[in-house]
């Protein structure tokens, strides 16, 4: 499938137009984790190219394969420095308003951030599948996984970031029993069903990894997992505390019911902190809600419709 044009590029970062030019503009911010295009799956089966179908103009933010710039950027970098600049290439091309923001999972931590910097140039904010209180559910598996971060130290110093397997061990980890039961799943399905095709190309992008810059890592495990930071009060931009409370824009809190990776209180804990955030809990997983096959039901019929009020 052809990616849409990219109107603007900074590194290995592609912001991409998925129109109409005439749509209400949406910056959409994924996770630095994993490859953009689980929100542009397949070619009938895609979230953004759905919401321009809908008068939406999604501009996704494409952070790409780091290369040795981005391995040397800490969360600030990303948050004031690219996903600033990307904003304001955004507002400056499409007329100058302010415009709405949606990230996903990490991208949307990076959102609430960047939110709280640029209140201006923001119309709307959407969260999806964003943490916040990542001891909300099982505070001593998070401070393991961040315990890990002295085993992960050697390849963080060798290459200057996560390696992909790596990752992918850690999110194993965080459901162990998932791996076995969705392969076993798999097996009795009609194999040239539409479900199976989905499943495909899902671990296709699952295994289609990218790493993570090593200061990103230290800060996401150590300061995340480790220390809860975010529900704290004490992770910080550029000095700057990120406070939910200090939002005053309409939020929209997607926090799916059967999420393994973003336990649904953790997800909560941030529309709690947004006064008048709207929570919509669909009944899915972190990754169905956005890319499976009920994902149109389940959200993005009521995303479009909380975007174009």
């Amino acid at each position: 499938m052809q990616d849409p044009p990219a109107i603007w590029t900074e590194g290995a970062t592609r912001l991409l137009d998925y129109g109409p030019d005439d749509g209400a503009p949406l910056l959409v911010v994924p996770s630095l984790v994993n490859r953009a295009y689980v929100l542009d799956l397949l070619p009938d089966h895609s979230m953004l190219r759905y919401l321009a179908r809908s008068g939406v103009r999604p501009l996704l933010l494409d952070w790409g394969y780091p290369g040795e710039t981005e391995r040397a950027f800490s969360l600030s970098d990303y948050i004031a420095g690219r996903l600033e600049r990307a904003l304001s290439h955004v507002v400056a091309n499409t007329g100058g308003a302010p415009v709405a923001l949606a990230g996903y999972c990490m991208g949307g931590l990076m959102a609430v951030a960047l939110a709280q910097r640029r209140p201006d140039s923001i119309s709307r904010l959407a969260l999806l599948a964003t943490p916040w209180d990542f001891w909300a559910a099982d505070p001593r598996q998070a401070r393991d996984l961040a315990a890990l971060l002295p085993v992960l130290e050697p390849a963080l110093l060798a290459g200057g970031a996560l390696p992909v397997d790596t990752l992918q061990l850690l999110f194993t980890l965080l459901d162990p029993g998932s791996v076995g039961a969705k392969y076993r799943d798999f097996g009795r399905q009609d194999q040239d069903s539409v479900r199976a095709t989905m499943f495909v190309a899902m671990e296709d992008w699952l295994n289609d990894g990218i790493p993570l810059p090593a200061a990103v890592a230290r800060e996401t495990l150590g300061s995340w997992y480790g220390a809860n930071a975010p529900a704290a009060g004490t992770w910080r931009i550029l000095g700057l505390p990120v406070t939910p409370a200090a939002l005053r824009l309409p939020c929209f809190v997607a926090a799916p019911g059967r999420d393994k990776i973003v336990p649904p209180e953790s997800a909560r804990a941030l529309a709690e902190r947004i006064e008048g955030a709207e929570l919509h809990v669909p009944s899915a997983g972190h990754i169905g809600m956005v890319a499976g096959s009920t994902a149109k039901r389940v959200l993005w019929d009521r995303l479009v419709a909380w975007l174009c009020e």
